[in-house]
């Protein structure tokens, strides 16, 4: 019976094997870049394949200086280096020395041939995208029905509305047949008739993202009347699907948080304008009020009644003005008849009389004022305060004129 070994036994033993090829210790190989990543450390990790495999490749910090270009997705590079195995995982890879550009890559020139194609055509343009409604109910998803894209669609919709209904049509997204399986997904929900779509996966190479770079994918997107937001691959990947999108996200979860209205901002904001219209509400009623209450009092101002009570109130100011200024005149005239009589009472002969003098007059009644109307003989009447005294003149004497 054989030995058993242990996985580490194994594994350094296929590391000494691998050491020993001199071949593999210094190897050339022609491949196209893919999945290639600039690590923080300096490292550099990435892909190198071509139509019938693929082959993990790391260049170390320390051997750089050599590289004097950017590595990018669908470059033809050939590297120089070693083959051998990490004896911690078991697997095998390139340690490159050094590396030289042939070229862009087989795919990535296709895709720069079909960019150009679709773009010419005009399915690119803002004139053909369809705005993506801002309060959708239902939602389609194109992707694969399991992976991280479908999770984080549900999970960032349940956070942001519980309540919007999520559709998934699923479909390949990676393979020869995923480009059919993509658009008879886009068909099925334009049909259905969903508010907004997405469609989309995680990332990957560029071969992983192949399907949505097809020009049957573009074409779908392009005559779909719903509209589409495409969420493919990470941030720094850019498809054809996206650009003939009606608006692209850089990640599955950017996707659903434009599809999907936050529920509570909502709420705050129906709250918030709800609060504003009644306050408007409320000034503009309290305006009108006070408008109806100006209006009023200046209706009852001029009305009849109102200018009756006024010219009342006038005609009693007068009156009460009249009987002030007639008592008024009243009492002046009766001080002033007072005044009249006591100065009437000292001019009455009468008065004069009871002072002890008397008035002459001659039995016919005239007044005898002096004596040129007497003669000798003649009978006076003497008139004193309490009655009358009738005598004879006996002698009329005269004061001599001076």
């Amino acid at each position: 019976m054989a030995g058993i070994y242990s996985v580490s036994q194994v594994n350094g033993y296929i590391r000494n094997m691998f050491s020993e090829d001199f071949m593999l210790s210094h190897i050339r190989v022609r491949g196209e870049v893919s999945n290639v990543k600039y690590h923080t450390s300096g490292h550099i990790y990435f892909t190198i394949k071509d139509s019938g495999g693929t082959l993990s490749a790391v260049m170390f910090q320390s051997q750089r200086k050599g590289l004097s270009f950017q590595m990018c997705e669908g470059q033809k590079i050939v590297v120089t280096g070693s083959i051998e195995v990490y004896e911690r995982t078991g697997s095998y890879q390139i340690y490159a020395s050094g590396i030289e550009e042939e070229g862009k890559g087989d795919l990535y020139e296709e895709y720069l041939r079909l960019k150009k194609e679709l773009e010419e055509t005009g399915m690119f343009s803002a004139e053909y995208k369809i705005p993506v409604p801002r309060y959708a109910r239902r939602i389609g998803i194109v992707t694969a029905s399991t992976g991280a894209a479908i999770r984080d669609i549900m999970n960032i919709s349940l956070r942001r509305d519980p309540y919007v209904q999520l559709i998934l049509c699923p479909a390949l997204v990676q393979g020869d047949r995923a480009a059919d399986s993509i658009v008879s997904g886009i068909r099925t929900l334009d049909l259905y008739g969903v508010d907004v779509m997405i469609v989309g996966r995680g990332g990957g190479s560029i071969e992983d993202l192949w399907a949505f770079n097809e020009e049957k994918v573009a074409r779908a997107i392009f005559e779909c009347k719903t509209p589409v937001i495409s969420a493919i691959g990470h941030e720094t990947d850019f498809t054809i699907a996206d650009f003939v999108s009606d608006l692209r996200a850089p990640t599955p979860s950017a996707a659903a948080e434009l599809a999907v209205t936050d529920y509570s901002q909502f709420q705050s904001d129906l709250n918030g304008t709800r609060e504003a219209f009644l306050s408007a509400m409320q000034e503009k009623i309290s305006g009108i009020r006070e408008k109806l209450k100006q209006a009023s009092l200046r209706l009852q101002a001029g009305s009849p009644e109102s200018r009756l009570r006024e010219q009342k109130m006038r005609l009693e100011e007068i009156r009460t003005a009249m009987r002030i200024c007639m008592d008024k005149k009243a009492a002046a005239l009766r001080t002033r008849f007072l005044v009249d009589a006591e100065k009437m009472k000292m001019l009455s002969p009468l008065n004069r009389l009871k002072g002890g003098f008397a008035y002459i007059t001659d039995t016919g009644g005239k007044t005898v004022r002096d004596t040129g109307r007497v003669s000798k003989g003649e009978e006076l009447v003497l008139r004193f305060s309490d009655g009358r005294v009738l005598t004879s003149v006996k002698e009329v004497i005269r004061d001599e004129k001076k």
